[in-house]
């Protein structure tokens, strides 16, 4: 039964949670420290300001720990699923539903419309991290990964995944 409460308190900020992770924080916490009783104010207040400190998105981080410390690994699961799982219906069914009027003018239209869109906040997100690597790692580490990153993609032809693996590898050895 405590893993259906646990899937029931993540699940309806990820209905209701419009907005994303920073606003579900007040419908956790009503779930979590009101509803079911699983941890005080204050230790709820830890748990955000630790979801906060820690890279992605808030609400499955909360999720994730929270599920945890409620019923263990599984508990976990179970929080992060029902989390996500609003946002992945909806986009199975968006999906559908676009690839079902893929051959409406108007749909070729809206994609035509979005690309450039999405090319231009893709390019925005890419200065952010070349400006968040220069500032963390430096001038010279960055040109250094740069380059042989795009050695490995495009002139040796090595798999995307790995080149990640072996960036992420450098900087935990020399850059840690």
């Amino acid at each position: 039964m405590t893993y259906l409460y646990i899937f029931v308190a993540f699940l309806l900020p990820g209905i209701l949670g419009y907005g994303g992770g920073p606003a579900a924080i007040p419908l956790v916490q009503y779930e979590v420290v009101n509803r079911y009783g699983w941890m005080t104010m204050g230790e709820f207040s830890e748990v955000v300001a630790i979801a906060n400190a820690l890279p992605g998105p808030i609400a499955t981080k909360m999720a994730g720990y929270i599920g945890y410390e409620v019923g263990g690994v599984f508990g976990a699961v179970v929080a992060v699923f029902a989390t996500v799982a609003p946002s992945l219906i909806l986009m199975i069914v968006l999906v559908s539903l676009l690839l079902k009027y893929r051959d409406s003018p108007k749909i070729k239209r809206l994609t035509m419309y979005v690309r450039p869109v999405i090319a231009i906040l893709l390019g925005i997100i890419t200065f952010q991290f070349l400006g968040n690597s220069l500032d963390g790692a430096g001038t010279l580490q960055t040109v250094l990964l740069i380059v042989v990153s795009f050695l490995m993609l495009e002139r040796w032809k090595i798999h995307p995944a790995l080149v990640i693996v072996l960036a992420i590898g450098y900087g935990a050895v020399f850059l840690g």
